[in-house]
């Protein structure tokens, strides 16, 4: 079983709100951090991502997608299989 991803980012973020929406329209299961009403988090999401950039995207393995374009972010989740 693979686990899902944590995408860290915040309600008025442009880029949070369309990789949320393709993470929802896939029916990918993920863990979000929403950085506005969870600021102690804010550190480790920049220690993840190497910069104070979000969405954040942490899967399972390592790999980090940091504001990750919808056809990074559906590789990602294809090459993991978390979608056919």
């Amino acid at each position: 079983m693979t686990t899902a991803p944590t995408m860290y980012g915040a309600m008025w973020c442009k880029d949070c709100r369309r990789s949320k929406a393709l993470l929802d329209g896939l029916g990918v299961p993920y863990v979000n951090v929403d950085l506005e009403s969870e600021p102690d988090r804010v550190d480790e999401a920049r220690d993840l991502a190497g910069r104070q950039n979000i969405p954040v995207i942490s899967f399972a393995d390592g790999l980090v997608l940091v504001e990750p374009s919808d056809e990074d972010l559906t590789a990602a989740l294809s090459e993991r299989g978390l979608i056919p």
